[in-house]
């Protein structure tokens, strides 16, 4: 792991919760002065202190590590308001609804950024009967590839994992679906809102400019 819990977090999560140093350190059963020392950066707490640190604050440890606590307005667990994490070393996805604090192999995640589609990286959208099938133009080598497509409603999130030397394709139930993404491991993240007079048809546009012209269009007749 390449961080550790600061005096500064500790400071910060005992006066948030109206708590003395001395009532700290009674509920953790050290002395005042071991919680002085924290705060003032003159030591750390031991490993197996931060369970109960994180448990007296009502947080995760992951989120006394990451030094900022989570606070989830996302009450109604949206899933337009998904996020993805994508870990370097393994490639691994994780999403969220809202906000957390995330590590895998000792990195400590920070949601993808999306980007809209561009000329480098064209989709393809056209309506199957109740699917829409997505075709993504772009390399599929074993250095440039897409790693995984999802496809966002309001209560439903359906994901695709997708391999090097395979197809950037794949079908999706039409119902609901609002929005959707696709990873580049060069490039990153990138999504595309669907219009369903747009991407209901059994044809995809493949003209940039034309889509957008559409979309705006779109956007005039159905705010």
């Amino acid at each position: 792991m390449d961080q550790y819990v600061t005096g500064a977090m500790i400071r910060t999560l005992r006066e948030k919760h109206h708590l003395t140093q001395a009532e700290l350190a009674e509920k953790l059963f050290v002395s005042d002065k071991t919680i002085s020392k924290w705060e003032n950066g003159k030591g750390y707490p031991d490993f197996s202190l931060l369970e109960p640190i994180a448990r007296v604050f009502g947080i995760s440890v992951a989120e006394l590590l990451a030094g900022k606590t989570v606070e989830n307005i996302n009450v109604s667990a949206n899933m337009l308001r998904s996020k993805f994490y994508v870990c370097p070393v393994c490639g691994n996805v994780l999403h969220t609804m809202g906000e957390a604090a995330i590590h895998c192999h000792g990195v400590l995640l920070t949601p993808a950024q999306a980007e809209e589609t561009d000329d480098r990286h064209k989709i393809f959208i056209e309506g199957v009967e109740d699917e829409y099938y997505v075709r993504i133009e772009h390399d599929m080598t074993k250095a440039h590839y897409i790693s995984f497509m999802a496809a966002i409603s309001p209560d439903k999130l359906q994901m695709i994992r997708l391999y090097p030397e395979g197809n950037a394709e794949g079908r999706f139930k039409q119902s609901g679906v609002k929005q959707l993404f696709f990873y580049c491991n060069r490039d990153g993240l990138f999504s595309i809102r669907v219009h369903p007079a747009i991407d209901g048809r059994p044809a995809a546009y493949d003209n940039t400019n034309e889509r957008r012209a559409l979309e705006d269009m779109a956007k005039r007749l159905f705010k």
